[in-house]
């Protein structure tokens, strides 16, 4: 799935960084300072939710989009209270590019 990600957003951004545990993603937002994180609900470790609220505790500008095979109303309010921009289902992977500024 990164690997999708990366090639759909290849004409968009200029670094992508990954992680494949949510544990690490507070770090890896912190080190690259990204202007968007996509961020799975379904992390090892830590969820995306957990890590989502880290990350906007830590900065509250911080622009999270959820991309999840979930298409679920409670996970989708609990991505919301965690501080996510946008929430969007796998399977409409390409409406990124519609959310995503381009710059």
């Amino acid at each position: 799935m990164r690997a999708l990600l990366k090639m759909t957003l290849s004409g968009v951004a200029e670094v992508v960084g990954e992680c494949a545990d949510g544990a690490d993603a507070l770090a890896a937002y912190i080190r690259l300072q990204p202007d968007w994180v996509l961020m799975d609900v379904e992390m090892k470790n830590v969820d995306g939710i957990t890590a989502t609220r880290q990350i906007t505790n830590a900065n509250p500008q911080a622009r999270v989009l959820m991309v999840t095979d979930y298409n679920d109303g409670e996970l989708r309010q609990a991505a919301h209270e965690a501080g996510a921009f946008w929430y969007i289902v796998k399977e409409n992977l390409i409406d990124i590019l519609e959310i995503l500024p381009k710059e």
